[in-house]
């Protein structure tokens, strides 16, 4: 009577275990950005190739950013078909302007292979000693 419900309760920790293992790996195979032109290009080839959870990384976390990331997410896999996600995916991205605002403030202007009629510029910032991707102004 008591055995099964013993097996699934070690079977539910056991699944819990390896879930938040490797949720911890998947993170601690990111390095933190050198720079703002290193975490610039970090989360756009992460956007570009699709990988949220790497561009998720370079992201200043705030209630802000997290919604427009949510967003931006969402429209990456429901509006963009897979064949443009494939053409971004192979996309290079293409610098064009980076330009220091302050020592803690970089805007990063770039377009890509893919769409290079359209330019975009995401502010980067350095928080806590850490460049992270503000996108609250992004353009």
């Amino acid at each position: 009577m008591f055995a099964p419900m013993k097996t699934a309760s070690i079977s539910f920790i056991a699944l819990v275990a390896v879930l938040f293992l490797s949720a911890c790996a998947d993170n601690s195979s990111f390095s933190p950005a050198e720079d703002a032109q290193d975490a610039g290009r970090e989360f756009i080839r992460a956007s570009l190739d699709g990988n949220m959870t790497k561009a998720e990384f370079y992201l200043l976390k705030d209630s802000a950013n997290t919604m427009l990331f949510e967003k931006w997410k969402k429209d990456y896999y429901n509006k963009l078909s897979t064949e443009e996600r494939v053409s971004f995916k192979n996309a290079n991205i293409l610098p064009i302007k980076i330009e220091n605002e302050n020592d803690s403030t970089v805007h990063y202007s770039f377009s890509n292979s893919y769409k290079s009629a359209d330019t975009t510029t995401v502010k980067i910032v350095r928080s806590n000693g850490i460049w992270q991707v503000d996108l609250k102004e992004l353009h």
